[in-house]
């Protein structure tokens, strides 16, 4: 039994365009291709779409899943190794969990009390976060993804951990601002979004439909929504709508 690439489309959630990419690059290639030019999968290409997609939710870039998949052999021993990383992974996302349910108690405490939050240990702030996720699957935007891999390959490793949990810092403080019920197109809202297109523009020029279209893959991107919704359900869509309004209202 073969399924035409719409309907793989369908129960996968992954769209025939991302499909046909696949083809293209050699990733997933389809059973066959009817005389209409459609791409139809098999069973196996489903087997291997599935690995892909658990790879990506673990945050793997495309091309090590390439590697990945021709070095296995035997796919019921590649399905206990990524069922080993999904463990690793929700027990990763439960300490994530902890971590922000541990600053939000502190945040509220020091409202109530009328005093600034005091970090007595500031890694506990970063505990269960994976800073290279962030980065991930920037294949829609090559150019800035050349130059941030460019910028990354001159750093130390402590240069390169700032970085990370600074921008975890942007996302725990817009989550912040989101749970406090800004708008998207608040003041504060706005200041964060305007810091993070600055730090953007440092790396490479940014065009006004560029950033909309990094607003959108907040949420389309399955690896940048999956960090933003380990952070805060609902903060990958309020990211996408503040920079959608920076846009519309700083940059046009």
């Amino acid at each position: 039994m073969d399924w035409p690439i719409a309907e793989v489309a369908r129960m996968s959630g992954v769209t025939a365009r991302t499909l046909r990419h696949y083809d293209e690059t050699g990733l997933l290639t389809p059973a066959r291709i009817g005389a209409n030019g459609h791409r139809y999968y098999e069973e196996r290409q489903l087997l291997r779409l599935q690995q892909i997609l658990v790879l990506r939710a673990l945050g793997v870039g495309l091309p090590e899943i390439d590697r990945i998949l021709s070095e296995q052999v035997d796919e019921v021993d590649a399905l206990r190794g990524h069922h080993r990383r999904l463990l690793a992974e929700r027990d990763r996302l439960d300490a994530l969990a902890g971590t922000v349910s541990r600053t939000i108690a502190e945040l509220e405490q020091s409202r109530k009390d009328g005093h600034p939050m005091t970090i007595n240990r500031p890694e506990n702030l970063f505990e269960g976060v994976t800073p290279s996720q962030y980065e991930e699957n920037m294949r829609d935007f090559p150019e800035l993804a050349e130059e941030v891999g460019r910028r990354a390959a001159t750093m130390s490793q402590t240069d390169a951990d700032a970085v990370h949990r600074e921008r975890t810092a942007q996302m725990i403080r817009l989550a912040e601002l989101m749970a406090a019920g800004h708008p998207a197109d608040a003041d504060p809202v706005q200041a964060e979004i305007d810091a993070q297109y600055r730090a953007l523009t440092e790396l490479r020029g940014v065009s006004t439909e560029d950033y909309r279209a990094i607003g959108r893959s907040c949420v389309d991107n399955d690896v940048w929504r999956t960090a933003y919704e380990a952070i805060a359900p609902g903060l990958a869509a309020y990211q996408r709508d503040a920079i959608e309004a920076y846009a519309t209202n700083r940059l046009n």
